[in-house]
């Protein structure tokens, strides 16, 4: 048995694109459907491709995925948790749970989905992320 990939519902394929952009992955794929009506784009960290990736599933006619959370969440060992997060935060992405610890920190993606970002290894506590609240859920 391999592992091949996980597909996450998507209504803004750009958007979702831009975010993974930032957290380091880079599209390796893209599939369309004009009779299934829609669009599969498969994304990958460097090294990755084929091995653990993403599928980003847009259907054209509109539908309403509430509930992003009900996923569970995609997890990422990232080099600097510290760095990822402040690369995040100025591209406007909201840290529902700062890396306080200097190993774990929690985002989302524009459709909702839980991103769990972890420090390979550990980092020393650090401001201002150490003394940062939560915001909203994660």
């Amino acid at each position: 048995m391999k592992y091949l990939h996980t597909m996450i519902r998507v209504t803004d394929p750009d958007a979702t694109i831009r975010f993974f952009t930032l957290l380091g992955l880079k599209e390796v794929r893209r599939m369309e459907s004009q009779q299934g009506r829609f669009t599969l784009i498969f994304l990958a960290a460097p090294g990755e491709e084929g091995i653990a990736e993403v599928e980003l599933t847009h259907n054209w006619d509109p539908e309403d995925y509430s509930g992003g959370r009900n996923f569970g969440h995609l997890a990422y060992r990232v080099d600097n948790i510290y760095e990822t997060c402040q690369r995040l935060m100025d591209a406007g992405v909201t840290i529902n749970r700062p890396p306080r610890d200097g190993h774990m920190a929690f985002v989302r993606t524009p459709d909702n989905i839980s991103i769990e970002l972890l420090q390979d290894g550990h980092l020393p506590p650090a401001e201002p992320w150490a003394s940062m609240p939560n915001t909203g859920v994660w």
